[in-house]
């Protein structure tokens, strides 16, 4: 089974920058993509951003495109979110996953199911 442990999340003023951290256990970190996700109260999940298992392709949605940056340690089994210029439009709780695909189709991801999610870490913009 795996195990995801998001951190990083926390208060920040639109404008500012923020890196999250998504740490995975259980699991041959190597063989999967990593993915991020979002949910904001009252609305779906929705994908964020995807890095495939070497690190060499990416893929954002539109909304964070230009602004977030997905990166991976492959040697600490660990992926990260890098958000640059946040908006309160960001605000929410942030979710890593692993997927056995890379597709630079965000709602391909939108829909998908996962299982385990970790608990998330909340990002609060404030304007």
């Amino acid at each position: 089974q795996v195990q995801l442990v998001e951190s990083g999340g926390r208060l920040v003023q639109a404008g500012e920058s923020l890196t999250l951290t998504c740490e995975v256990s259980g699991r041959v970190f190597t063989d999967w993509a990593m993915a991020w996700f979002r949910q904001a109260p009252g609305k779906k999940r929705e994908f964020v951003a995807i890095i495939d298992e070497y690190g060499d392709k990416t893929h954002y949605r539109d909304s964070v495109e230009g602004r977030f940056t997905v990166t991976r340690d492959n040697a600490k089994s660990t992926a990260y979110l890098h958000m640059n210029s946040l908006k309160p439009e960001d605000t929410a709780t942030y979710y890593c996953n692993t997927d056995a695909l890379f597709l630079a189709r965000s709602t391909y991801y939108d829909n998908r199911h996962y299982s385990p999610w970790g608990q998330g870490t909340q990002v609060t913009v404030s304007s």
